[in-house]
């Protein structure tokens, strides 16, 4: 059996979110410890590297001292036995999620039937954000200071103006004609 008092909370996290601090905020009062585990989804294409994804969640956690944020690159199953933990966080903003995160939830139970699965919700106010939606709003140059940590936002503001940078250096190819 793991360790009930040691939590899981596995994800892309590409990028943290405010939805992401509050679920990890909730679980760090119902745990001893915390494990935000970040998965290396290079196969994702994510935004931001593994190593700058959890820079970024450590500088947003940062104020949770019964937190760690760790990188995985194997099966969860897997990394959950590696840290001996009891449960598997899970948020669920909708409904709609609910049914992939029953599938993930009887499969983990089938692997490693030691953890269990808790479901938070976040608060009302975060239930609507996730990270490819903050991606696109902030690529596109709108303001997503309400949807994550300073850090973050400098973070994408960097990435995206470098982004728009090249794709103003890209030269015209024959066929492009402006007026």
């Amino acid at each position: 059996m793991g360790n009930s008092r040691l939590a899981v909370y596995p994800g892309t996290f590409d990028p943290i979110t405010n939805g992401h601090t509050d679920l990890v905020t909730r679980a760090a009062h119902l745990f001893d410890h915390v494990v935000v585990a970040v998965a290396d989804s290079s196969s994702k294409g994510p935004g931001f590297s593994i190593g700058e994804r959890i820079t970024l969640a450590r500088l947003a956690l940062a104020d949770l001292p019964n937190v760690e944020v760790r990188g995985f690159d194997c099966l969860l199953a897997t990394f959950v036995q590696e840290v001996g933990a009891g449960v598997i966080i899970r948020g669920l903003r909708a409904v709609s999620d609910f049914e992939y995160e029953f599938q993930l939830a009887s499969m983990n139970r089938h692997l490693i039937p030691q953890a269990e699965t808790l479901f938070l919700t976040p608060a009302e106010q975060y239930s609507f954000i996730s990270s490819s939606l903050v991606r696109e709003i902030g690529r596109l140059g709108g303001d997503i200071s309400s949807f994550v940590h300073p850090a973050v936002q400098q973070a994408m503001r960097q990435r995206w103006q470098q982004s728009r940078s090249d794709f103003n250096k890209q030269p015209e190819t024959k066929g492009d004609h402006h007026a």
